[in-house]
């Protein structure tokens, strides 16, 4: 009986019905992913307050992939970027103010309690490997990302390599998580239009990040802008890498290398951002 169900199969799926035979199977798996979105989504709807800029994790294994990601581009062990990640999850000062500074905040309503870095633990393990001594990140929000990057400029400082980060927003009430000590003593907040003052830039920039706004052309300006002042071995990083081609078509361009890395958010609805690299 085996047998025959299984001939009978094989020859329905040489036939035009095999499409129509395979459609309830196709349905249930259609389904079950469609009820774990809808779950995911109507928690984050009951216990989330954000409205953009979205928190959360990262899965397990996609932890993992972002830990290889930062080796290759780093060119730094494995072993030692799961422990820069490590040590910035377990930075309870860091946590405690960002959670702290949130619940004060006049942005608390769109801001969630919990503090979840995401992609930003990759961040922060990039500048613990390549020691800049200048990062500039382009869109600053609340200052989650400039609190990561000046933690791990810190703790390059208590090592003997000092480093600083220029953090640029249009809007005047960006950063208010990056104003406190210590991570205001080295974090200078620039309010202004990002292409002016990337252009004016007086000093070398070792690590660019783009992370304002993410529309392609004001990507492609921002990295024009900045490409005169980047020293020899600037490393180049976009957030927008899941949407656009510019950061891979700008290293092809300029002669450098090109990797990129997409998040995959654990129990969460959105489907994630992502890091671009460019490097020499």
């Amino acid at each position: 009986m085996t047998d025959r169900k299984t001939r009978l199969r094989r020859a329905v799926s040489r036939t035009a019905l095999a499409p129509l035979a395979a459609l309830p199977k196709r349905l249930a798996r259609v389904a079950r992913h469609d009820a774990k979105v809808i779950r995911q989504s109507a928690r984050w709807l009951v216990t989330s307050r954000e409205h953009h800029n979205y928190t959360y994790d990262l899965t397990p294994l996609n932890r993992e992939h972002l830990a290889w990601f930062v080796s290759i581009v780093a060119e730094a062990p494995v072993a030692d970027v799961r422990g820069w990640m490590a040590e910035i999850e377990s930075d309870t000062v860091l946590r405690t103010h960002i959670e702290q500074t949130t619940a004060r905040s006049a942005r608390r309503g769109l801001a969630d309690k919990q503090v979840r870095y995401a992609r930003r633990v990759g961040w922060y393990a990039l500048v613990r490997a390549r020691k800049p001594r200048h990062v500039v990140e382009t869109g600053v929000d609340k200052g989650l990302g400039t609190c990561v990057l000046a933690a791990a400029l810190l703790r390059n400082v208590a090592e003997g390599h000092p480093g600083r980060v220029t953090s640029l927003d249009i809007n005047p009430e960006a950063g208010y998580l990056a104003k406190a000590e210590p991570w205001a003593s080295v974090v200078d907040l620039v309010i202004g239009d990002s292409i002016a003052t990337l252009n004016a830039m007086d000093r070398p920039v070792d690590m660019f990040l783009h992370d304002s706004d993410h529309s392609a052309g004001h990507e492609q300006r921002e990295f024009s802008a900045v490409e005169p002042h980047l020293s020899e071995r600037a490393l180049l990083l976009t957030d927008n890498v899941t949407i656009t081609t510019v950061l891979l078509k700008h290293a092809e361009k300029t002669g450098r290398r090109f990797l990129a890395f997409r998040e995959q958010p654990k129990e969460h609805w959105y489907p994630g951002d992502g890091i671009g690299a460019a490097w020499r």
